[in-house]
């Protein structure tokens, strides 16, 4: 058997040796040192490096066998074995125990499958993954909050409660609100009343009779009516008096008619600007201050707002979804529910409010709609018997209608914005100053205009002659 064949035998005789730990941990690469030369070895736990040493040794030793094992393969070739984070040394020496190297070695844990997974799951993401003592450390930069956090959960299957975030976020991250409130309320109000009322006797003047129904129920009003004038406790807007003698009987009739119709609309068109995350409030309106009992009889005050009221939160989850989550309120006082209670009075309000979470893209909308209220009343009121004759009924009889409707519609659009400079926006107040005191006295002019900047001008030459705003039919 030559040379050759016995260093062959003695290798894979080695090689049976540490089978079973070869089947553990399985080296990866060979790295080669040289004689005199410092170097740096970094060894995954529960992973082997096969060191090869360019002149043979014949000694080896490594300073904390905890963190890494060791056995050599032959007089030039080492098996280097992770098995648990830290830093040691390996020391190599020759026959006459002269030092040939020292190796630093580091082991981590491993990386090498999370590496490859996060490549599987977020393509194109520039995410690096380093290792610090028995942890990760992410850094770089990626599209989006979403898969930034995707990142960090499937780190922590690797090293539960290790690991530490040093990614960041790129891109746009403000979203830019543009809100459009409008609410359309409608009223229709109806209503027909007849009253009567006579005085005089009859028979001769053997039985005298003074009396009247409805508006003409008291003496006051009889005697208006009876003089041809309406009575003062009227409130319609059509009153009308007739009167006749029959004998010494004076008959006065008063017809009464209201009809009253309304539009109310009210409008705002708030945008708002926040940090994805973040939240931004919006209110126009007002305050109303209400008293609030404390312990030992004091009595403090809240201010409550009404008016139309947003709220919203928004979060750039990946690109150009935006995740908004969203509160609007529209709120208003009520005398109809206000109570006075002592010294203090209380209000009441009536408001109409509504949340919701969507997702949507830059520039894509939404509507809010459906928030109706229908308010319908009618009543009639007469005396009885009488009032129920047909025809001569009418005459002691009153009829009242009265509807109201109420529509209020929300319309969201989200933007992803940047800052620009201030000189790109423009103010209505850019283009008009106070004039001059001979402008004012001479001419009557009650502003003027200037050139502000290009964005102001481009604004003054709008015409604003036609119809413009907004309008809801």
């Amino acid at each position: 058997m030559t040379m050759h064949d016995s260093l062959k035998a003695a290798l894979m005789g080695l090689a049976l040796a540490f089978a079973p730990l070869a089947s553990v941990a399985q080296a990866e690469t060979l790295t080669v040192v040289k004689k005199g030369t410092a170097a740096a070895l970094d060894v995954p736990m529960n992973r082997a490096i096969v060191v090869e040493s360019d002149v043979p040794f014949s000694e080896l030793s490594i300073a904390n066998p905890g963190i890494a094992d060791i056995s050599s393969l032959s007089d030039r070739t080492i098996y280097v074995l992770g098995k648990s984070p830290g830093m040691t040394t390996l020391t190599l020496l020759d026959a006459t125990g002269r030092l040939i190297t020292n190796v630093e070695v580091r082991v981590s844990a491993d990386v090498t499958e999370f590496k490859e997974r996060l490549g599987q799951i977020l393509p194109g993401e520039r995410i690096e993954v380093r290792t610090a003592n028995d942890g990760i450390v992410l850094s770089g930069i990626v599209s989006s909050s979403q898969k930034l956090q995707r990142a960090l959960d499937l780190a922590e299957r690797y090293a539960p409660d290790r690991v530490s975030n040093l990614m960041s976020v790129g891109g746009v991250q403000q979203v830019m609100l543009k809100v459009r409130f409008a609410e359309m309320q409608r009223s229709v109000s109806k209503s027909l009343s007849s009253s009567l009322g006579f005085t005089g006797g009859i028979f001769g003047n053997d039985v005298g009779t003074t009396g009247g129904t409805n508006t003409l129920g008291n003496q006051g009003a009889l005697t208006n009516s009876l003089a041809g004038n309406i009575p003062t406790v009227n409130d319609n807007n059509g009153a009308v008096v007739f009167g006749f003698n029959a004998g010494a009987l004076q008959v006065n009739l008063l017809l009464e008619a209201l009809e009253q119709k309304g539009v109310v609309r009210t409008l705002a068109e708030p945008n708002l600007t926040a940090l994805s995350g973040q939240e931004a409030k919006f209110l126009a309106g007002g305050e109303v201050p209400i008293p609030v009992a404390q312990e030992g009889g004091t009595v403090t005050v809240e201010y409550k707002p009404f008016g139309i009221e947003l709220n919203f939160v928004p979060r750039v989850v990946d690109k150009d979804v935006i995740n908004l989550e969203l509160k609007a309120a529209v709120s208003e006082i009520d005398p109809t529910v206000s109570r006075t209670f002592g010294d203090f009075e209380f209000v009441g309000f009536k408001r109409r409010e509504t949340s919701s979470t969507v997702e949507m893209r830059d520039g894509e909308s939404f509507a809010i709609a459906g928030l109706i209220q229908d308010e319908f009343l009618d009543s009639v009121g007469q005396l009885p018997w009488i009032g129920d004759v047909p025809v001569l009924g009418t005459l002691f009889r009153s009829s009242s209608y009265r509807r109201r409707q109420t529509e209020l519609v929300i319309i969201v659009t989200a933007h992803l914005v940047t800052p620009t400079r201030g000189e790109a926006f423009a103010l209505p107040t850019d283009r008009v100053v106070p004039p001059s005191e001979k402008a004012l006295f001479l001419y009557g002019k009650t502003s003027r205009t200037k050139n502000a900047n290009a964005a102001a001008d481009e604004v003054a030459k709008q015409d604003f002659g036609g119809s413009y705003g907004y309008v809801l039919d």
